[in-house]
């Protein structure tokens, strides 16, 4: 897998105080915390250090960091990254179901605020969803969120698993709705109707996984998918977020994380990208 550039481009638009990009990894260091045997890709390390500039770059103030799937059940690097700035940063970990209650506690103090589940079939899972039912509502008490990581065509078959949730929930990188497929596509009228729902979260990330063109394909890098992220803004404007999905593992094309984050003066007014980026955000996470 590719790393992240090494420099990305300084973005144009400057982003309200108290941004938070709800959707970055962390891998290793592999020295310190080794990658898990049967993973499905292998990393060059991206450690905290790296996001931290990363964000000092970019602007932006806050962070959740999401287990990667090289780490497995080891959230070791997530909780390291949360405990080096625990008023500024969250994490959602990988779980097994039947994790113990002592384990969710652990992991709620070190800052974690959800759990997430990987239906893509390249990343060699498939939860079993009662399991993850029961888990809902275990850590509904903690205030947590069950975070998820579809396929479009996940969103058609996964429809009575997602109403019988007893947590709120959060779709990641806008369903995985192809731009190619248009915005009328089955999937797209699926995630909008779910949107109706008062649990349910979207995350306007990876752009570069949905849109048709390259970046450099037109005016603005992945602009195909500001229609796209319009309507999921129009659907729950008090339940989208937003994030880098930085170091965007297995995609097609490394993105400029610059152009990621002007991309967003495209979906919105400003009192639309404070919801996005801050209000939104601190509810779901728990920030100050």
């Amino acid at each position: 897998m590719p790393p992240p550039l090494d420099k990305p481009r300084k973005p144009r638009l400057v982003l309200p105080a108290g941004s938070c990009d709800s959707h970055v990894h962390v891998y290793g260091p592999a020295e310190r915390f080794p990658y898990a045997e049967g993973r499905p890709y292998t990393p060059d390390d991206a450690p905290v250090e790296r996001l931290q500039a990363l964000h000092r770059w970019l602007g932006i103030d806050r962070a959740v960091v999401v287990q990667a799937t090289v780490h497995g059940y080891d959230n070791r690097a997530v909780l390291d990254a949360v405990a080096r700035d625990p008023a500024r940063v969250r994490g959602v970990a990988l779980v097994p179901t039947d994790v113990s209650d002592a384990a969710l506690r652990a992991l709620h103090d070190g800052g974690i605020r959800g759990v997430r589940f990987n239906f893509i079939k390249h990343l060699r899972e498939t939860p079993d969803t009662d399991a993850v039912l029961r888990l809902a509502e275990r850590i509904a008490p903690l205030g947590w969120h069950v975070q998820l990581h579809f396929g479009a065509e996940d969103l058609l078959a996964q429809r009575g698993f997602l109403h019988a949730l007893q947590s709120p929930f959060a779709i990641d990188h806008m369903g995985r709705t192809m731009v190619a497929g248009g915005l009328h596509q089955e999937a797209c009228l699926a995630l909008r109707d779910l949107l109706a729902d008062a649990r349910a979260w979207i995350k306007l990330s990876g752009p570069e996984r949905i849109s048709a063109v390259l970046a450099t394909g037109g005016d603005v890098p992945y602009g195909d998918v500001i229609p796209f992220a319009r309507q999921l803004l129009a659907a729950a404007p008090e339940r989208a977020v937003w994030g880098t999905d930085w170091p965007h593992p297995n995609v097609r094309e490394m993105p400029d994380d610059g152009d990621l984050v002007d991309l967003l003066a495209h979906y919105g007014d400003a009192a639309a990208l404070q919801r996005l980026l801050v209000d939104n955000p601190a509810r779901l996470y728990g920030f100050n």
